[in-house]
């Protein structure tokens, strides 16, 4: 089975992929006159705009519900397999994804926001919704909806469980080791998966708004304190930050560290960590009340920088600083380009990072990374459970009932179980097949939109417009000749028909 998910991985993150990814961040980033910079200060000033609806989430929730899909794991442990197969060079195409994929977040969350509808009193959008509006393609919006339900709700959730897992054991170590139907586990792993399973259970019969007040608390806290951890690493040792800026760079487009393995590592890291153009992002941005979709737009673009530039930056300076960490080579088998670190560390875990911070803060800092893997863990394992939901009540127009909802819970809880227990490699490989599955058909599906429609791009230019000429800022789709965006259509109507009473 190991070998099979291996070889299935290899095939969806070939080359193609890779350069799709990059090409479509390019292709945006110039449609949109690089609005990622542009627009950075209106980006800030949005993520505190409030909410006064009892439907949707303000926007500052949403980037909230959005980041804690976005950072976790990834950002801990992922920097750090991204190094130890890719090189140090690895971080550089990091930033690179980051900084384009930015105006692709913006892409696909803008139209997460234009064709969003209201359902069972939330708003609800996505890919599968877009799809099926704008491109009025069904068969690619069931597509989607599916791969979505598979890849957050089967492949993924293992991934942020299974880091947490070895994160506790890094810390703790195994405790007493219990026998199971997986092999030996240890007790302190199994209270781990205790805990986030009863607290799993609790949040996620509670809907979006529940998703949303826990995430708003618990990411920005953890984030700001992994943050400030890694900003004392590089204080104390200030002198020898331009040298890993260097290394950085330099090892990006050398041989020995494996020119190819460097990209393939820092795109398909990159990606699974900020998600930009994976799709799931929308449906968190689907989510949030404003008065203009590219607003929501830029607030997503911005999570991305939080994401990539702050969180996985913050991880990669701490790693290559204290030099904990190697660097292994594709051929022979089990050669090292570089060993700073024992051998059997595990490079596909957060054992770099913890091992980083244990080197400047002791027994603290091994603590500290195991409690930010356990939140960022977590809320992206909630995050996962709301895009499988959303995926569910899109296919629920055709396959009427709950049973399928419950059943999504259910396999999620599962998931989380089986991901804490098996071995990291192989549950990574099945995350990049869920990664992969959707960023296919998400970049593919948002670039033939632009091809028939350019909603994203018009929404941008009247929002621009609307802002030069000082407000107010309205969206009114049929103006700008975009079809089906019927939620949009009905609010401009209520907001005429509310207008006309009061006069």
């Amino acid at each position: 089975m190991e070998a099979f998910v291996s070889s299935v991985n290899d095939i969806v993150w070939s080359n193609a992929l890779i350069f799709l990814c990059l090409g479509a961040g390019l292709f945006y980033s110039v449609l949109t006159r690089f609005a990622q910079i542009r627009h950075f200060k209106e980006m800030c000033k949005l993520l505190f705009s409030p909410n006064t609806s009892d439907t949707g989430i303000s926007s500052f929730q949403a980037l909230a519900v959005s980041l804690s899909g976005r950072v976790g794991v990834g950002n801990i442990a992922g920097v750090a397999a991204a190094i130890g197969f890719g090189g140090p060079g690895a971080i550089f195409w990091m930033w690179v994804v980051a900084f384009l994929g930015a105006s692709t977040a913006y892409a696909e969350s803008t139209l997460g926001q234009i064709y969003k509808t209201e359902e069972d009193g939330q708003y609800r959008g996505g890919p599968a919704y877009y799809f099926d509006r704008c491109l009025e393609q069904k068969w690619l919006a069931i597509l989607f909806a599916v791969s979505a339900i598979i890849a957050c709700g089967v492949f993924l959730p293992g991934v942020q469980a299974n880091a947490v897992g070895n994160a506790f054991t890094q810390v703790f170590g195994d405790g007493i080791m219990v026998t199971t139907s997986f092999g030996d586990v240890g007790s302190f792993k199994l209270v781990a998966l205790a805990i986030i399973l009863i607290v799993l259970a609790f949040i996620i019969f509670g809907g979006i708004k529940r998703i949303a007040n826990f995430t708003q608390i618990v990411v920005p806290f953890m984030a700001l304190g992994y943050i400030i951890l890694a900003l004392i690493v590089v204080f104390l040792n200030l002198d020898k930050v331009p040298d890993i800026f260097s290394l950085i760079i330099t090892d990006a487009f050398t041989a020995q560290a494996g020119f190819g393995a460097a990209i393939g590592w820092g795109v398909k890291r990159g990606i699974y960590s900020n998600e930009a153009g994976q799709g799931t992002g929308p449906h968190a941005a689907a989510a949030a009340e404003v008065d203009h979709p590219a607003q929501q737009g830029l607030v997503q673009a911005f999570s991305v920088y939080v994401d990539t530039i702050f969180v996985c930056t913050a991880t990669a300076l701490m790693i290559l600083i204290t030099q904990q960490y190697n660097v292994v080579g594709e051929l022979p088998a089990g050669q090292f380009i570089v060993q700073n670190v024992d051998a059997a560390t595990e490079v596909g875990s957060a054992a770099f990072t913890q091992m980083a911070l244990f080197s400047v803060f002791g027994g603290f800092g091994e603590a500290f990374v195991g409690i930010a893997l356990f939140f960022f863990a977590f809320t992206t394992i909630l995050a996962y459970y709301y895009i499988a939901e959303t995926n569910v009540a899109y296919l629920n127009r055709y396959f009427k009932g709950s049973i399928p909802l419950v059943i999504v819970k259910l396999v999620i809880m599962f998931m989380v179980s089986y991901g804490m227990v098996n071995s990291s490699g192989y549950i990574w490989s099945i995350g990049d097949i869920g990664v992969g599955l959707m960023a296919w058909i998400n970049i593919l599906g948002i670039l033939a939109i632009f091809f028939v429609a350019r909603p994203a791009l018009l929404c941008l230019r009247d929002y621009e417009d609307q802002k030069k000429n000082g407000g107010p800022i309205t969206f009114d789709p049929v103006k700008l000749g975009i079809k089906n965006a019927t939620f949009w259509e009905k609010r401009l109507a209520k907001q005429a028909k509310d207008t006309e009473s009061k006069d």
